[in-house]
């Protein structure tokens, strides 16, 4: 797709309003170019050098009705266009982030989310430029028609002739344009660079505090932000010296209106009141070679905003950034509808074989994974450090794409991993879980209607009944952002309640221990063996776990390396007997 055809799509989406800003742009030309033919009247019956047309109170009439035109123009025109811009923000914004969503989660975004969020305002914003700029157009050249059939019908020559350097300024624009974008590409990734280096520098506070490198971070993001500003100065620059040479032709298309005036000034072929009239309607003439140029650099401009949110839609089609669809941005919103568990969700076993991952440039991951889950069985991931335990259940899910291999629910293939394990199929609680700045009620429900789930139990289950109790506003507290109001711990067992409240059919969790204590551990997970018919995939190296467990599958440098109950694993398998003698 062209970017003129995503900017097309964009104006398909509301051409009611697109259409409407337009015709009340043309009444706010009709209403700029009156004044100049009052202007004129007023300055011939000053001077006497033509006959008056008009009385004073008709003038007065003529100029009330030109402004009552334009203000009218003005208030259409911008109303209806904010609503266009907004909507077609939503629009594009919405496409961008439903792509996100179906993207695996753990490469959900092309780059650090700084970055991303700032091609969610700034390169939308570039798009829109483009629509209101060819108002502008629109606009400029409805008043210079206008102006320059009068001028014509008064004096043909001078019109003509000023019309030359007017020629040249569109001929210096074209030539710019390339190095418009240029600039403005250079500007944008010298910002992108920034808005990275910043995001990544708050992610890693607590290292770089311990490393004793805060004045090494200083001195690169003083360099990444000195190159920003040249860049930026660069591209401002530019622009504004276009915008000057088009203002100044202004000033120079009066002069030259003066030179050729003059002898038919003296002879009354020209009046005042023509002078005065071509002055005023000079600007009119002169905008639309500027407001050209100024659409060509914002086209150019787009074109490199397109290619970036493009970047962010990660494999879709480019259709689909513009692609219509409902907005909900007046009334209520539509509900929630919440799935519930039927037959078809049931699960009687999960088999995965061949299952392989890699990072990019990297030989780390998981290679040809096999294992068998049957119903109401705990399965255990366990290894030593980095053997990729995270990595299966991430490929499992879909978080991560799989390269190969293959997973089948009950004995048919899983053919969308990302979209199929979600409750009520399964439910995951990840080493390091995310809460929002909102209650931890709300954190726990995640949108899903009270009324038809146990909370009460959940929060059992997940031993935070005695918590709640110690909150200064109990379930009801605001968390903070990522639950910082909350402990480690606290935050692991709030999501472990948010897995048990959607009594998925398949449990995974990654390595609870990682910010419990032993003791609070294994209550949790007494709480969970009780409940009756519970399949349970987990990463984990608690002895107690691994007693527990029906199935352990060991993997050691990304593969398995055995699999079996504990009393066979401990006979057979080195790897595992290592990891159990090294257990405290």
């Amino acid at each position: 797709m062209k970017t003129w055809q995503a900017l097309w799509n964009i104006i398909r989406f509301r051409p009611w309003l697109y259409l409407a800003t337009n015709l009340s742009i043309l009444l706010t030309s009709l209403g700029y170019n009156v004044p100049g033919l009052v202007l004129r009247e007023v300055f011939d019956s000053l001077t006497g050098e033509a006959p008056v047309r008009f009385g004073f109170w008709t003038l007065i009439a003529f100029l009330a009705a030109a402004g009552f035109a334009r203000m009218i123009g003005q208030f259409g025109s911008i109303s209806s266009f904010t609503i266009f811009m907004y909507s077609i923000t939503a629009l594009l914004q919405k496409n961008l982030l439903s792509r996100i969503f179906q993207r695996p989660g753990a490469a959900a975004l092309p780059d650090a989310p700084g970055e991303v969020l700032y091609r969610f305002r700034g390169d939308v914003e570039e798009m829109l430029n483009v629509p209101w700029w060819i108002h502008q157009v629109i606009h400029g050249l409805l008043m210079a028609v206008i102006a320059l059939a009068i001028m014509l019908s008064i004096s043909p020559y001078i019109t003509l002739v000023v019309f030359v350097p007017l020629t040249l300024v569109v001929y210096l624009t074209h030539k710019a344009s390339d190095r418009i974008g240029q600039y403005r590409q250079a500007h944008r990734e010298a910002t992108d660079k920034v808005t990275r280096f910043i995001s990544e520098t708050f992610s890693a506070v607590q290292s770089i505090k311990v490393a004793n490198a805060e004045e090494p971070i200083v001195t690169q993001f003083r360099k990444l932000n000195d190159t920003r500003s040249r860049m930026a100065l660069k591209d401002r620059l530019f622009n504004d010296l276009l915008t000057s040479i088009s203002s100044n032709t202004v000033n120079l298309g009066t002069g030259v209106i003066l030179l050729l005036a003059g002898r038919s000034l003296q002879t009354g072929a020209f009046t005042v009141g023509d002078f005065a009239l071509f002055v005023y309607y000079l600007g009119m003439v002169t905008e639309p070679p500027s407001l050209l140029g100024t659409l060509i650099a914002q086209y150019r401009q787009a074109a490199i905003a397109f290619k970036r949110l493009i970047e962010v839609m990660q494999g879709a089609l480019p259709k689909e950034l513009t692609q219509h669809g409902p907005l909900y941005l007046q009334g209520e919103l539509p509900a929630i509808s919440h799935i519930h568990k039927k037959s078809t969700h049931r699960l009687d076993q999960l088999s995965v074989s061949g299952l392989t991952y890699h990072f990019p440039g990297s030989s780390s991951g998981i290679s040809d994974i096999d294992f068998r889950i049957e119903r109401g069985t705990f399965t255990v991931i366990t290894g030593q450090i980095g053997p990729g335990k995270t990595t299966l259940l991430r490929v499992l899910q879909g978080l991560l794409p799989a390269e190969s291999g293959e997973t089948r629910w009950n004995h048919t293939l899983v053919d969308h991993p990302a979209s199929f394990f979600i409750p009520p199929r399964s439910a995951y609680t990840p080493q390091v879980p995310w809460m929002f700045s909102a209650t931890l009620r709300d954190n726990i429900l995640m949108d899903l209607p009270e009324n038809e789930t146990d909370l009460d139990a959940a929060l059992r289950a997940a031993a935070l009944e005695r918590d709640i109790g110690e909150l200064d506003k109990g379930i009801n507290t605001v968390v903070g952002p990522r639950g910082v109001r909350l402990s480690g711990g606290q935050v692991q067992r709030s999501a472990a309640a948010r897995m048990f409240i959607r009594e998925a059919e398949l449990l995974i969790v990654d390595d609870l221990s990682s910010a419990l204590d032993v003791e609070t551990e294994c209550i949790l997970w007494d709480r969970l063996f009780k409940q009756h018919d519970i399949t349970c995939l987990a990463v984990s190296h608690r002895q107690f776990i691994l007693r527990r467990a029906d199935q352990i599958v060991v993997l050691k440098e990304g593969r398995v390396e055995s699999r079996g109950t504990l009393e066979q694993l401990l006979q057979e398998s080195e790897e595992r007997q290592r990891l159990w003698k090294g257990d405290t």
